[in-house]
């Protein structure tokens, strides 16, 4: 798999295939504080406004709590998801009985900060259905631009 580095250069999706399940990461610099990617990451009311890649966010984006998501790969699809993990500014798990989406903000320390997006997708009856399910690549890269776009704004509108 490439790594971080390579990936934060360029912007680019990676996917790695296995048998029994897929994983996809895309990672960018984003000149902003981590602080203004935490608060974009986790406003879900906010997603449709910035972000290309949704259709509907309801719900509280919070540890414990239960959102529903819409996705443009699949519009038609309600994804129920749970947040899982919260680290507030570093790190953020949600996901289902099928998978689970990693965000994580790494500060470089120069008013900059990595954004990795990673989700791992599978169980045993995986090889079953993964042909129906779409490669998430350039949606993973629309909403990593997404976000680049909007944070650095905010961060512009702070100078």
């Amino acid at each position: 798999m490439t790594s971080t580095l390579t990936m934060a250069q360029t912007g680019k999706a990676v996917t790695e295939k296995k048998t029994f399940s897929r994983a996809t990461s895309v990672s960018t610099d984003i000149k902003a504080d981590p602080a203004i990617i935490w608060k974009l990451l986790t406003t879900a009311s906010d997603y449709t406004r910035w972000n290309s890649t949704i259709v509907s966010l309801e719900g509280k984006i919070a540890p414990g709590e239960k959102i529903r998501l819409k996705s443009t790969l699949d519009p038609k699809r309600t994804f129920k998801l749970k947040v899982k993990e919260m680290d507030k500014k570093k790190r953020m798990v949600w996901g289902d009985a099928q998978g689970k989406r990693v965000y994580t903000l790494a500060s470089k320390g120069n008013g900059e900060t990595t954004f990795t997006m990673y989700e791992k997708i599978g169980s045993p009856m995986f090889p079953l259905y993964k042909k129906y399910i779409p490669s998430f690549d350039t949606s993973f890269e629309h909403f990593a631009a997404d976000m680049k776009k909007e944070a650095e704004h905010i961060q512009n509108l702070k100078k």
